[in-house]
């Protein structure tokens, strides 16, 4: 008799789980309504190969942590292929009649693009959200960071000491003394992660990062370090190197398209949406 016509056992049965329950649980995904618009996540640079490799892998993060939401990028400045501005897009909502884009600044703080951002949002009736920051997120992300690059442990737990692990951190930023003061509260957050003195120090401020090491080292630490609180295309990469140069101390990579930030975009996003507020704020974990 053939093997072929002896039943086996029976295919396992997929049961639904029961919803994970504590204060630890992820919640639920909130159903995004039939007709809401579109997510536009605003780059405050001009497309080219620097920026897009990064807003690309943040956009795949955010339709991952929320399917449902219809997300594209667009940038300040014109583009070097077929990417579009926000004043063209804009443009091609209103002319196609399409609901107003809810656009979320890719920022972690105050910036100069936030201006042009709103006179553009106004014109078109569509809705800026708030930036990224501050938030415990982007601290965390800082901190991970600083431990790929060396310059702190990974996580408070482990005891052993690492060499290189700075003792003093000048957190830079892109966006003037304004987004350099917004950053504290997120420098107090990483403080309390790694337990070492932080500052704020602007990129583009000039002798503003510089001030800051000094400062460090003159309160007693030897090895400062730089931990950018950039995602990347609102700072000028010659900006950053320049500032490790003249400080004379390493620094950390910027966040780039860290998990973390895509959670916080799909946030922002939820939180335009009157129907999703509550539910926003416990994607973002507040």
């Amino acid at each position: 008799m053939s093997t072929a016509a002896i039943p086996g056992p029976p295919l396992p049965v997929r049961t639904p789980g029961s919803r994970a329950r504590g204060r630890h649980r992820r919640p639920e995904r909130p159903e995004i309504p039939v007709g809401s618009p579109t997510l536009v996540l605003a780059v405050p640079a001009t497309a080219g190969p620097e920026a897009r490799p990064v807003v690309e892998e943040l956009l795949s993060i955010v339709r991952g942590e929320q399917p449902g939401i219809e997300a594209t990028a667009a940038y300040l400045g014109g583009a070097q292929d077929d990417s579009p501005t926000v004043a063209g897009l804009l443009a091609r909502a209103a002319e196609a009649g399409l609901p107003a884009p809810v656009l979320v600044p890719l920022l972690p703080g105050p910036h100069g693009f936030l201006t042009e951002l709103h006179q553009l949002a106004d014109e078109a009736g569509a809705t800026v959200t708030d930036v990224l920051g501050p938030h415990p997120l982007l601290a965390e992300a800082v901190h991970v960071r600083l431990s790929e690059a060396g310059l702190a442990r990974a996580d408070r737990a482990r005891l052993f000491a690492i060499a290189t692990a700075a003792d003093g951190i000048v957190l830079t930023t892109a966006g003037g003394e304004e987004a350099a003061q917004a950053a504290e509260i997120t420098g107090v957050l990483l403080a309390a992660r790694l337990a070492v003195p932080v500052v704020g120090a602007a990129l583009d401020v000039p002798g503003s990062v510089l001030a800051a090491v000094n400062h460090l080292r003159a309160t007693g630490s030897q090895r400062p370090a730089l931990a950018p609180l950039v995602v990347g295309p609102e700072a000028d990469p010659e900006l950053l190197a320049t500032a490790a140069e003249e400080a004379g101390c390493p620094s950390a990579a910027p966040l780039g398209a860290y998990p973390a930030l895509g959670q916080l975009i799909a946030s922002a996003y939820l939180a335009a949406l009157p129907e999703a507020a509550p539910v926003a704020e416990e994607e973002a974990g507040v």
